[in-house]
């Protein structure tokens, strides 16, 4: 009787134990559904135990994320800054680790003092990207300066072309904003959005990831576990299916989704062992801010023997210089006097190397010939104007080595690369932040259409529809932005000629000069006839 009974009781407690592991996932599959901003800013999920443990000495307690952002540069933030705006995916739990201070930043910069050298010239695709996350308000109360105007020619004096935004029927080309101007927005954004930006950004590095393997996840069965406890052991099954991100200052994460937005030195891409395709340009670019004594308002680029120069416009006097040539060549024009180094710029944008373009017999007959081909653009009949002169360098001058680098894969699983950390491009046009811009968009977009089917954000099949269309685009320009680098790279006669034709064709046809306008404002149809 009394072995009767206790057979019945250890029946009747298997049958709590199987019913309490089926009633367990359900539970967390309820903590998948949006969190309120009090979990979040736990970085756990609703109703779970604060499981704190010793790491270094250090307590922390791991954080459970939806997406991991490692990177708070400008692509990362704009990436956090799309999924906090969108309904579908304002509810996910997001993770920004870079232990950059500017981070801590929240105060529109002033608009007065000396322009930031690292400038980026954003398109009208990135800035309607900007306008459709809440950003660009903040941008228009800092300093920036949009432009509708570009000026390009070559030191041969053989050819040049203008273009206008009214040739597209716009009101500008694009905009010269400081990339502090671009994160402060990006943060004040998020500020806005979050009940505890604070809880989003972790000030610290990246020092390990690890990956869910399925020798590991069939290694962990709750029912086999006699000294955990059944939550304790189904909080440990749900971990080991997410990536485990190890931080420096002791704590450790687990994310559903990875994203690295940590530049052309990529640590995400390098552990995930994610190879890339590239090479080292002979050259360097110098940039810094240099002041005027009237404003300018145009975009100015002139290519010589050893590489493009730009000059571009950042508000009030100042304009930004690019300008590229070789290793040799920066480290001298970085050691030069001020007096000295305004000399040089000023003799690269006016008669050094060569004569300013003029009218010929050839650009009439090239106009006469193209005229009846659509409507003619309206910076089709602007003459060849000198750039403003530089009176002084009023910023530190900065040099860094130009590189090609394309990934051969932008995802795996639970994991997806963006910006430099999937590709760089030489800076000849400025493309690069849009591209990467570009990326952070998709991305955005793409995990909002899985969210909205109730697919897990990690999930690879999801990732490569956002590698699908952003390596197309991305692989066009920089195809686009080599060829360029190619071809103005070399001084030989022949190819002067050629060079001279390239320029007299965007200048003179309408149509292929609308399309190359485009195409630069960041629509991704190339600049071909049409």
């Amino acid at each position: 009787m009394r072995a009767s009974a206790v057979s019945t009781m250890l029946s009747k407690r298997r049958c709590f134990a199987a019913a309490a592991n089926r009633i367990r996932p359900l539970a967390r599959a309820f903590c998948d559904a949006p969190a309120s901003r009090a979990d979040a800013a736990a970085g756990g999920v609703p109703g779970s135990q604060d499981h704190t443990q010793e790491v270094g000495g250090v307590k922390a307690a791991p954080d459970v994320l939806d997406v991991a952002i490692v990177g708070g540069g400008m692509v990362g933030l704009a990436v956090a800054c799309a999924l906090s705006n969108m309904p579908l995916t304002k509810h996910l739990r997001v993770g920004i680790i870079d232990s950059n201070p500017a981070l801590k930043s929240r105060n529109h910069l002033t608009k007065n003092g000396i322009p930031d050298s690292r400038v980026s010239t954003v398109t009208p695709a990135t800035i309607s990207f900007f306008k459709d996350i809440g950003a660009w308000e903040h941008v228009q109360q800092q300093r920036h300066a949009f432009f509708g105007k570009m000026q390009v020619w070559d030191y041969t004096g053989l050819g040049y072309t203008r273009y206008n935004a009214r040739d597209v029927g716009k009101e500008y080309l694009g905009c010269v904003v400081e990339n502090k101007v671009l994160c402060n927005s990006l943060l004040l954004r998020l500020q806005e959005e979050l009940d505890d930006i604070e809880s989003v950004v972790y000030p610290t590095r990246l020092v390990s990831l690890t990956f869910p393997s399925k020798s590991r996840q069939a290694g962990m069965n709750p029912a086999s576990s006699g000294q955990l406890s059944v939550g304790h052991a189904t909080e440990e099954l749900h971990r080991s299916n997410l990536v485990k991100l190890d931080l420096s200052d002791g704590r450790s994460l687990y994310s559903k989704l990875v994203i690295g937005a940590d530049g052309s030195k990529s640590n995400v891409r390098q552990i995930a062992g994610i190879k890339t395709t590239g090479w080292n340009y002979p050259q360097s670019a110098i940039i810094c801010t240099v002041e005027h004594a009237v404003e300018n308002d145009c975009a100015w680029q002139r290519f010589l023997p050893s590489g493009p120069i730009a000059l571009l416009p950042v508000g009030n006097n100042f304009s930004n210089i690019v300008w590229t040539m070789s290793p040799e060549e920066s480290l001298r024009h970085k050691s030069m006097s001020p007096e000295e180094f305004v000399k040089s710029v000023n003799h690269a944008l006016d008669f050094g190397y060569g004569p300013h373009p003029s009218s010929s017999a050839l650009d009439h007959y090239m106009e006469q010939l193209f005229s009846g081909i659509g409507n003619t653009a309206a910076s089709t009949k602007e003459c060849f104007e000198v750039p403003p002169k530089a009176t002084g360098v009023v910023s530190e001058r900065m040099a860094f080595p130009l590189s090609l680098m394309h990934s051969h894969d932008y995802v795996s699983k639970r994991l997806a690369l963006v910006g430099d950390a999937a590709h760089t491009v030489h800076p000849l046009a400025g493309q690069g932040v849009n591209l990467g811009f570009g990326d952070a968009a998709a991305l955005a977009k793409v995990i909002a259409e899985g969210v909205s089917v109730g697919s897990d954000v990690g999930d690879l099949t999801l990732l490569q529809r956002y590698e699908k269309d952003r390596k197309a685009a991305n692989v066009a320009m920089t195809a686009v932005l080599d060829g360029f680098q190619k071809l103005y790279s070399v001084d030989f006669g022949p190819l002067n000629v050629v060079r001279a034709a390239a320029f007299h064709g965007a200048q003179y046809i309408s149509p292929l000069k609308r399309n190359i306008i485009s195409y630069a404002m960041g629509d991704m149809k190339l600049p071909i006839f049409s």
